[in-house]
């Protein structure tokens, strides 16, 4: 599946950065007829519902011409939000001191879901403060990440 997206951002990516958005992301879950392909873009002062439509029309013609995805899917575009999902060593860095949960692609200590605060990044693993331990995460087992939004004081 890496090799799926990293083709389909070296498509995406140019369009979405000459629209002026930095592309956050791209999930492509196969499911069938109900695929789906989200893009998550992001801007310094935000994105609204225009901007995913103007985004999707433009990405759409692209992925038409070049037809990446074999099948039918569904194209969506979206703000990566407030639970925003972490896909690079970069946004890991970026959002560290904050909380965090994590799935991984395969158990660990006979679990795949974690949760902690994000302490960093060393090499290409992810570290995550647990009840007071450090776990380190090769960033390639994780399936997912996403920070955990805080509310309050």
């Amino acid at each position: 599946m890496a090799i799926k997206d990293s083709a389909l951002e070296a498509l995406i990516e140019p369009v979405v950065t000459a629209m002026g958005f930095e592309l956050w992301g791209i999930d492509y879950l196969s499911q069938g007829k109900h695929s789906r392909l989200v893009i998550y873009i992001d801007h310094e002062n935000g994105v609204n519902v225009d901007d995913c439509a103007d985004i999707s029309r433009q990405v759409s013609g692209v992925l038409d011409v070049e037809d990446p995805i074999a099948g039918e899917y569904r194209l969506e575009v979206s703000s990566p939000g407030m639970d925003r999902p972490l896909f690079t060593l970069e946004q890991f860095t970026r959002y560290a001191g904050h909380q965090v949960s994590l799935k991984l692609r395969a158990p660990y200590e006979g679990r795949r879901k974690f949760q902690g605060l994000l302490a960093g990044v060393e090499g290409d693993e992810v570290l995550v403060q647990i009840d007071g331990e450090e776990y380190c995460f090769p960033i390639d087992g994780i399936d997912q990440a996403r920070i955990v939004p805080q509310f309050g004081s």
